[in-house]
């Protein structure tokens, strides 16, 4: 048996004492991870600042800022997958794996465990209050590197986001370009065979919640799969008809970036 930890809004508490821990959030990978709703945790380690690290980070998200630790304990055989945070494919091992990769970092900060389903009720053992503000903000090692003020990174209503974006304005803020002068763009970089620049263009459209499908579709055959990627995140969350088709045609592309690319975005929008 391993344990690992769960941080969690303290308001969470009581229903996790009675019910256990929610599967609520999304996994990575096409495994484990594309399964269905899981739970992410992190082993229990001698150090505690490492063990409850992602409790910082946390912390920037709306709503209530007191925390617990739930400390869960699951079988040494069981499958989950580990890795640092936004890898694409973690690796997946068992609970006993996992534990002894973490314990074998160097530096661990950032690797999470992600456990595919629910924690049951009785594999609960403890529900604890979190001694001060531990771990990291946007990414282990940021302290000290110039911040991004994209709006992916710098979300508004953060502490100190409107000074930030007044001393450094980027060069995405504000409303994308309107569809025509996009597709301005679009063909001017396809004619010139520039693909940064198509990509460029294909990533404004990404702001918005409809675009003229019919017009960028016939990139779904671009030659070079960095296009193709561009499209499908650019389509992602659009409401316009025929996206899941098109977005059904790029899953299946030879490029395995391209079809994950689309995979994912479907099961996100």
């Amino acid at each position: 048996m391993a344990t690992f930890v769960h941080l969690t809004p303290a308001a969470n508490a009581p229903r996790i004492r009675r019910a256990g821990i929610r599967a609520l959030s999304h996994g990575r990978g096409s495994g484990l991870g594309a399964a269905g709703l899981g739970v992410y945790l992190f082993p229990v380690l001698p150090s505690y600042t490492l063990t409850h690290q992602w409790l910082r980070e946390l912390a920037r998200r709306p709503g209530p800022r007191e925390a617990v630790a739930v400390h869960v304990r699951l079988a040494d055989g069981e499958a989950v997958t580990v890795g640092r945070y936004g890898e694409r494919e973690p690796a997946e091992v068992t609970v006993a794996e996992a534990v002894r990769a973490v314990r074998g970092l160097d530096d661990p900060r950032g690797w999470e465990v992600f456990l595919p389903r629910a924690v049951a009720r009785g594999e609960v053992r403890s529900v604890r209050p979190v001694r001060g503000v531990n771990g990291w903000r946007y990414f282990p090692d940021a302290h000290g590197r110039t911040p991004c003020t994209c709006q992916g990174c710098l979300a508004r209503g953060e502490y100190g986001a409107r000074r930030l974006r007044e001393r450094r304005p980027h060069p995405l803020d504000g409303p994308p370009p309107p569809p025509r002068v996009l597709l301005a763009r679009v063909e001017a970089a396809e004619a010139a065979g520039d693909v940064v620049a198509l990509g460029e263009a294909l990533r404004w459209f990404a702001y918005r919640r409809r675009g003229p499908l019919e017009r960028l579709a016939r990139l779904a055959r671009h030659p070079d799969p960095a296009v193709r990627v561009a499209l499908a995140e650019a389509v992602a969350y659009w409401s316009t008809p025929g996206v899941a088709d098109l977005l059904r045609e790029l899953a299946r592309d030879h490029d395995p970036d391209v079809s994950e690319t689309a995979r994912s975005v479907s099961e996100q929008s």
